[in-house]
């Protein structure tokens, strides 16, 4: 009787989700050349993302190089970002990291800046053994702040947790009260599709594959959280509205432009070709953290060239 009574309790935090409609730019981290943070950039940033149609942030994600900041700095990050936000303008922050002590005291730090939510990827070092593991995990994080949505992050391809999504909720939504949906930036189309299905339909699954957003569009995906969104978010919207008037050639053709440019920016280092391409827009976002390298000056005009080539410049960030 005790676990029905939780499962009816969860239902109806899920059916009063509120699900993300129009595209999340997941934002580079703002560093000075010494490595340093640089939150002074982040209100202009915010504006001209806003100004571009963009209807949040997921900060400290992958993008955001978020595990490789400190505890402080991603606590700044957080701040500056929710400091001044306009209204119906979501910010999403990432808390995810190898201690869940950690992530846990930085989903609290969020919920207290007024973010809109909190997303946590699981572990990447030691790896939970089961789904049961990876919920009681994410649980503890989720707990630290249950006033605000909370949303896992499925990025197999650089945490190497392949456990299944599927079993992830159908565990978690009766442990895990604020569970509102999942981050999915992963290839298999038929497990988020089948995560859409759960509990109704009622929880947000956010699509996390920017060159291949008109596949998430025709499986019902209605939100989307990625990298290119940051500097050319007018190109998605144009693939977005083609398809919702049954354009779907020029919907493909467009698709095409973000492959090409999306091939450009994995051929010149994904984080290093995203910070000199913002530069290039008029937002000096600097150098990445090491591991990731900056981009070297040839390596920029190299880059610069070939975006040419793709059509980039038609749809850039404005």
């Amino acid at each position: 009787m005790k676990r029905v009574l939780i499962f009816v309790i969860q239902i109806k935090w899920i059916m009063n989700i509120e699900k993300t409609q129009g595209l999340i730019a997941a934002p580079y981290t703002p560093l000075h050349e010494d490595g340093t943070i640089n939150v002074d950039l982040i209100p202009q940033y915010l504006e001209r993302l806003h100004n571009n149609g963009l209807k949040g942030v997921f900060i400290c994600g992958s993008t955001g190089e978020g595990t490789s900041l400190m505890l402080t700095e991603r606590m700044q990050i957080a701040e500056a970002w929710t400091n001044s936000t306009p209204q119906g303008f979501k910010v999403f922050v990432h808390v995810g990291s190898n201690s869940v002590k950690e992530s846990a005291l930085l989903a609290r730090h969020a919920y207290d800046c007024g973010a809109f939510a909190i997303a946590a990827t699981g572990p990447s070092y030691f790896k939970p053994a089961s789904e049961q593991v990876l919920v009681n995990y994410m649980a503890e994080i989720a707990m630290a702040a249950k006033e605000i949505p909370f949303y896992y992050y499925h990025i197999p391809g650089l945490n190497q947790n392949y456990l299944s999504v599927i079993r992830f909720l159908e565990l978690a939504i009766p442990k895990i009260s604020n569970l509102a949906g999942i981050k999915y930036t992963h290839e298999d189309e038929m497990e988020f599709q089948l995560c859409r299905q759960i509990a109704g339909g009622q929880l947000d699954v956010l699509y996390g594959r920017d060159e291949t957003l008109i596949c998430g569009l025709a499986l019902g995906a209605r939100g989307g959280v990625g990298s290119t969104y940051n500097f050319m978010p007018e190109l998605y919207y144009s693939i977005i509205k083609a398809f919702d008037k049954g354009d779907l050639e020029e919907a493909n053709r467009l698709q095409i432009i973000s492959m090409r440019v999306i091939q450009v920016y994995t051929k010149y280092g994904g984080i290093s070709a995203g910070k000199a391409i913002m530069r290039m827009l008029g937002l000096d976002c600097g150098v990445p953290r090491l591991p990731v390298e900056q981009l070297p000056s040839d390596q920029e005009k190299a880059l610069f060239n070939d975006l040419k080539d793709t059509g980039f410049f038609e749809y850039s960030l404005k």
